[in-house]
């Protein structure tokens, strides 16, 4: 493959790959998006890890899932034997100090942890989910409609202790409120952990999953097909939670990235980050 075929969509805000518009943005927890010219439907890796490819002959996109982690500066994708660089640029977020009542739940003692092991074990096995579910769309509908409590990305600290960035939205919400398939696809896991409560995943296809936590009830089973739209349970204050509401992820190659970039329509967009 001649690598002079590889563009790196840099400047670009919006790729078009798809039937709808999504912003790029290639900063730690966003998205990065690299076109390839190839006829053939290419394979991309980023980090070793299996990477989004949509499109068609010719024109082809990657898009990667960028961590909160990510550092600044040249990054590598894989795309079949060849590789090509792209740049991430910095980007600062806010802190959040937050007072748990429950002290288990900042510091839990043995017993707890070796129930979290567990957790992360079957969490960790549907954040790698791959399925070649072929995507037309990357835009996700709000889960619930209530007030955008805590954004993406915060760096966080619990009874004054710092704890890992926040890596979804939290949209509060009465305790009962119906919280809706973000997009058409699959149930992969269902399970109540120690931190996120009852929690649902839900895969959408070529590494894009949903995750919703904190849930009251749950409604769908494992291997359940949804409609976008459709309703899978209710707003809880299930884990570690100070409140009802939905903590919403969104994995795109086994990372958790934005969940208001993929928010439906550029009003929508702004008025969630607002």
């Amino acid at each position: 493959m001649n690598t002079r075929l590889l563009y790196v969509n840099i400047l670009c805000l919006f790729f078009s790959g798809f039937s709808s518009t999504v912003p790029a943005e290639a900063v730690p927890g966003g998205i990065a998006i690299i076109d390839i010219r190839e006829d053939a439907r290419p394979q991309a890796r980023y980090q070793g890890k299996q990477v989004m490819v949509t499109g068609r002959p010719g024109r082809w996109q990657a898009v990667v899932g960028l961590s909160l982690k990510t550092k600044a500066g040249l990054h590598r994708l894989q795309i079949n034997s060849v590789s090509t660089d792209f740049t991430v640029t910095d980007k600062q977020y806010e802190s959040q100090y937050i007072t748990i009542k429950d002290r288990r739940k900042v510091n839990p003692n043995s017993l707890d942890m070796e129930r979290i092991a567990r957790d992360k074990q079957h969490i960790d096995e549907a954040k790698n989910t791959w399925t070649d579910r072929e995507k037309d769309s990357m835009e996700l509908i709000l889960p619930v409609q209530g007030r955008i409590s805590s954004p993406f990305g915060l760096r966080r600290f619990f009874n004054r202790q710092p704890r890992k960035p926040h890596s979804g939205l939290d949209i509060a919400a009465g305790e009962g409120t119906a919280i809706r398939a973000a997009a058409a696809g699959r149930v992969i896991k269902r399970g109540d952990y120690f931190f996120n409560g009852n929690t649902v995943f839900i895969d959408h296809g070529q590494g894009m999953i949903t995750m919703y936590c904190h849930m009251n009830s749950i409604e769908v089973e494992e291997g359940q097909n949804l409609a976008k739209g459709e309703i899978i349970g209710s707003v809880g204050q299930t884990g570690r939670v100070t409140g009802a509401h939905l903590h919403w992820g969104v994995i795109l190659n086994q990372t958790m990235v934005d969940p208001t970039l993929f928010i439906a329509g550029p009003a929508n967009r702004k008025q969630q980050r607002e």
